[in-house]
């Protein structure tokens, strides 16, 4: 558990009842979307109150009648992920630019201008986040925020989400140190084992990060590996 200073108040109301349960912010912001993380580590007590404030615990026939169970981690994770979480604005304002900077991040890797096809830096997509006023939720996940920025975007910077599918191929001496860090990197389709053994595959990664993952291909196989584009996936 969490100490109590580390926690805000997470609040659902339902029925004509009200449940709070005491959460740390951010592993409560993970469990909402969708983290196995147990509950017990994002709490600061194994309560559900009616009040937190003045500590009155909610009845186990309140909790039956909305919930339909009294246990705590069941009741717990239904108000995290349903309910309020009471953020001071200190607290906001953090995770808020924290989750702005992991969906510019993701666009930049993930997305190129289809009139260069080249991928937009970093600082082009906020400078165009601003100018269209763009919402952060801190709570909501980044794939489901990019697809709003994105939509938001669309009408002042050019963007286009796209994917290449790479042949790959790394020389016995190299194969089985690059094999983990290529998976990792990638998304793997098919991959074979050659009998002099040297290793081919055929991945896919999105096009905003060709040239990095061309400098950690280069990097695992000491620049003996060879790349060849089969072709981009839009």
């Amino acid at each position: 558990m969490i100490n109590l200073e580390q926690a805000v108040v997470a609040r659902l109301e339902s029925h004509g009842e009200k449940f709070e349960i005491l959460v740390e912010p951010h592993l409560a912001a993970r469990i909402r979307q969708g983290e196995n993380i147990n509950i017990e580590d994002a709490v600061a007590a194994l309560n559900v109150f009616g009040n937190s404030s003045k500590a009155t615990r909610a009845s186990d026939e309140s909790l039956e009648k909305v919930f339909h169970t009294t246990d705590f981690a069941t009741v717990a994770k239904r108000i995290i992920e349903k309910g309020e979480i009471h953020l001071t604005a200190d607290q906001r304002k953090e995770m808020t630019e924290e989750k702005r900077r992991k969906v510019i991040n993701f666009i930049a890797r993930n997305a190129v201008n289809p009139q260069t096809g080249h991928p937009h830096p970093p600082h082009r997509i906020e400078m165009a986040m601003e100018e269209a006023r763009v919402n952060i939720d801190p709570f909501k996940h980044v794939d489901e925020q990019v697809k709003e920025v994105v939509k938001a975007l669309r009408p002042i910077l050019p963007i286009r989400f796209e994917e290449l599918r790479l042949a790959i191929r790394i020389p016995p001496d190299h194969a089985a140190r690059a094999y983990g860090d290529i998976a990792a990197a990638s998304t793997m389709e098919k991959d074979e084992w050659q009998k002099d053994g040297s290793w081919v595959c055929v991945v896919r990664i999105p096009a905003g990060i060709q040239v990095e993952f061309y400098d950690l291909i280069n990097k695992l196989s000491k620049g003996e590996g060879q790349v060849k584009i089969l072709n981009q996936v839009y």
